[in-house]
């Protein structure tokens, strides 16, 4: 189930969103809007989320938030983006990469 984090995550939304794959969520994460969207089997699906809710495609990165040891991955598909001068699947971008992370602990750390 893919929700839309505006505000803080509820324990019923983390509970929703790891049953998908279980000990990770994957996270689609606006860095101009600060919010997420999380739950998808994929980070296209978290992204196609925030897309139809208003965001743009250039502010959408992918990542992934793990419960058990409260950690951000910035690892996806969605990242490779040569116009925006990120060539691999990692956020390459140090100044992004930590942007991603403070929402992401923001919205769902627990």
């Amino acid at each position: 189930m893919i929700h839309i984090i505006r505000d803080r995550a509820t324990a019923e939304q983390m509970r929703q969103m790891l049953e998908v794959l279980g000990d990770y969520i994957k996270l689609a994460v606006d860095v101009r809007r600060t919010i997420i969207a999380g739950g998808g089997g994929m980070h296209a699906d978290c992204e196609a989320a925030l897309l139809e809710d208003g965001s743009q495609q250039a502010d959408v990165w992918g990542a992934d938030w793990v419960p058990e040891g409260q950690e951000v991955r910035f690892e996806s598909l969605i990242n490779i983006r040569p116009r925006q001068h990120n060539r691999s699947m990692t956020i390459e971008d140090k100044g992004l990469r930590a942007n991603v992370e403070h929402i992401v602990r923001q919205r769902i750390q627990g």
